[in-house]
């Protein structure tokens, strides 16, 4: 039978169809050369749902019609015009209603390092995983649409923490901050050049032309940090701190941008830059935190993954660099230095500490998956850490998260029988405007925020700060420091979760 030329053109735009699809929707999954274990005591697939979920509760501007978080409504929609620039979108960081560009890019940069790792493993997740990106990034291109400039904040923090209100009703000055050529900030500069390039990869072969855009901004974005060099809480200081304040210099995010730049581009400028620079910008530093304002920890491992699997020899030193980080966390190892609660949960700081326990955890299991490529081990003063071990070290700090802790209790907004009642967080503490169409005045929402009765919207997905020190939790709506979610918090959890999911058998 001879197929017209109009049928054979439709088999092959079909057939591109498909592929695009399949190219947009699939990542390849790496080869686990283990069984599944056959018996997992968490429902990491769901914890990976509700973890993308979330996202979408934290969304600014104006909301798109498969909008799942449903209590959710448009908010912030005249953004940037006291600048006459369009900022409207991008995320809310945390509990209020103010969008700090620092966090925003570095929740970018680990969702995107989420999906570069793991995206194979995620199955139908994978596409709410790239939009939850593509948020983020559409609002970091309209943040760095001016060469030499920077949008790197729209609100005012302190007005706005003296108002406890929806989004939706949000009436506190939206002020708009931005970086430039004499306020410099090389620290948000080059995290925002990070994200886009990590995004450019994300992108890279279900939309090319999108990618390009990503990973051109990155290099432009990434020329101005290093150009124009400093930080920037130097000169916006009454602005970011003491809420997103560079405690740890700039120094870390030129090499962590230089490390996104190189694997996204492969140009050796980025790899010429990390051999002359890398030293003087804290390569070696022996420090074992990795978050929104320190990334050596992260940086160390992404080099690392260049020499180990690429086989690029002048990054050898980074795989010593990222050893002793590893070394660092290894409880009872010669070289320990980390702090672990009764109840075994890693333990750095009292303010949102779940944001180093779901970021270490996320290290743990990709310097895993190097190790694992190349056939390496990591060497801690004559003891033996294997693969293995890293992954059960990350797998019993996401089951802590999940329920297996001696206050028996979810981090995770809404996973598990038992789970924050009354996180600090305006939108899920307040009624919903479907439920309370009349405006909430600025001040009339602290009584919401003083009451005891858990929040009246849950916001599916959002992992809190946590325990403090001794395990204890009070589900307390003004203790910021233990009840109040972040996006950089979920961020690397949804790469743990996707990889913890797959090795059960349960994607």
């Amino acid at each position: 039978m001879s197929l017209s030329l109009s049928t054979c053109t439709l088999l092959a735009l079909l057939t591109w169809f498909t592929t695009s699809l399949l190219l947009c929707n699939g990542f390849p999954a790496y080869q686990h050369h283990h069984h599944h274990p056959r018996f997992a005591t968490h429902n990491y697939r769901d914890a990976l749902t509700k973890s993308i979920l979330f996202f979408e509760g934290q969304r600014s501007g104006k909301l798109p019609s498969n909008q799942r978080v449903t209590w959710r409504r448009d908010s912030g929609l005249s953004d940037g015009t006291a600048m006459h620039v369009d900022l409207v979108g991008g995320y809310y960081d945390a509990g209020d209603n103010v969008k700090f560009g620092f966090p925003m890019a570095f929740t970018v940069t680990m969702l995107s390092w989420s999906v570069i790792e793991f995206g194979g493993l995620m199955k139908g997740e994978l596409q709410h995983a790239r939009e939850a990106i593509r948020w983020g990034t559409d609002y970091l291109l309209k943040a760095t649409a001016h060469p030499d400039t920077i949008y790197v904040q729209v609100g005012d923090a302190n007005k706005d923490h003296s108002c406890w209100e929806r989004p939706e009703d949000m009436d506190t000055t939206r002020t708009v901050i931005k970086i430039d050529s004499n306020s410099p900030g090389s620290d948000v500069a080059g995290e925002t050049a990070a994200a886009l390039a990590a995004a450019s990869l994300v992108f890279r072969r279900c939309d090319p032309t999108y990618s390009k855009l990503l990973a051109r901004r990155a290099m432009r974005v990434f020329e101005f940090a290093d150009k124009y060099r400093g930080a920037y809480s130097n000169g916006l200081r009454k602005y970011v701190c003491p809420f997103y304040c560079s405690y740890s210099g700039y120094q870390d995010e030129l090499l962590w941008g230089a490390a996104w730049l190189h694997k996204a581009t492969k140009n050796p400028m980025y790899l010429n830059y990390i051999q002359v620079n890398g030293q003087t910008l804290g390569a070696a530093e022996f420090d074992n935190i990795f978050g929104w304002d320190n990334k050596h920890a992260g940086a160390r491992i992404l080099l690392s993954k260049a020499f180990l699997v690429q086989k690029v020899q002048s990054l050898h030193d980074y795989k010593g660099h990222a050893d002793n980080f590893i070394c660092s966390l290894i409880p009872g190892s010669s070289f320990s230095s980390s702090q672990y609660t009764p109840g075994g949960l890693l333990f750095k700081m009292s303010d949102s500490n779940m944001q180093y326990v779901t970021s270490t955890s996320f290290l743990l299991l990709t310097y895993a998956k190097y190790l694992t490529s190349s056939h390496t081990v990591v060497n801690c003063g004559g003891t033996t850490v294997t693969p293995k071990r890293l992954r059960a070290i990350a797998k019993k700090q996401v089951d802590y998260l999940l329920g297996d802790n001696p206050m028996k209790i979810s981090y995770m907004v809404g996973y598990g029988p038992r789970y924050p009642q009354r996180i600090h967080h305006r939108g899920s503490s307040l009624p919903s405007v479907a439920a309370h169409p009349a405006k909430i005045q600025c001040s009339s929402g602290f009584s919401f925020l003083n009451t005891q009765s858990p929040n009246p919207n849950i916001l599916i997905g959002a992992v809190v700060g946590g325990p403090d020190l001794h395990d204890r939790f009070p589900d307390q709506r003004s203790d910021y420091e233990q009840s109040e979610p972040s996006t950089y918090m979920n961020a690397p959890l949804v790469g743990a979760l996707s990889y913890l999911a797959h090795s059960f058998g349960q994607l």
